[in-house]
């Protein structure tokens, strides 16, 4: 299975996963307005491979069946904690 993955021009670190070949009408309007011009990145084939860098290859075809598409956000900063215990 080939996959098409998308940058957005809008929002930092944020990625849209698309069947190879498919066009943006599975995406909600409301979703590609907030994700901007989209810019293709690359295709991965995802024939072999269990994992991605933040979810199961499963899952993405999940997603990807399920609902046309996937939206990968940035992950969230964590907030820094200093100990000053002198």
């Amino acid at each position: 299975m080939l996959c098409d993955v998308y940058r957005s021009s809008k929002k930092a670190d944020t990625y849209l996963y698309l069947l190879h070949g498919d066009e943006f009408t599975e995406v909600p309007d409301v979703l590609r307005e907030q994700f901007g011009r989209a810019e293709k990145v690359l295709t991965l084939n995802l024939a072999g491979r269990e994992q991605l860098a933040r979810l199961t290859v499963e899952k993405l075809q999940e997603h990807l069946h399920n609902d046309g598409y996937y939206l990968q956000l940035p992950p969230k900063r964590e907030e820094l904690q200093f100990n000053v215990n002198k």
